[in-house]
């Protein structure tokens, strides 16, 4: 089953569609202007980047993200935006 906002499940669904966590998210890793790790995303909302697993959810959302085609996962690990 495949969850509401995923852009292949129902083409041409808008943005405003994700969860805003997610919607925050996108927003950083667009405005970061190239590649980004997930530890400087999660410095931008403010957790505890120096506790790995602090961090492995935000991966997880990067990575749902990425997998639902509004964001690429690069080889090294960061996430860039579509082209």
């Amino acid at each position: 089953m495949r969850c509401c906002w995923s852009r292949t499940a129902r083409p041409g669904v808008g943005e405003d569609a994700l969860p805003p966590d997610y919607r925050r998210i996108l927003a950083i890793v667009r405005g970061a202007g190239g590649p980004v790790a997930v530890k400087q995303v999660g410095e931008e909302l403010g957790l505890e980047v120096a506790v790995r697993g602090k961090l492995e959810p935000l991966r997880g959302k990067l990575s749902k993200l990425a997998g639902r085609d509004w964001l690429r996962k690069l080889p090294d690990g960061r996430f860039a935006t579509r082209l």
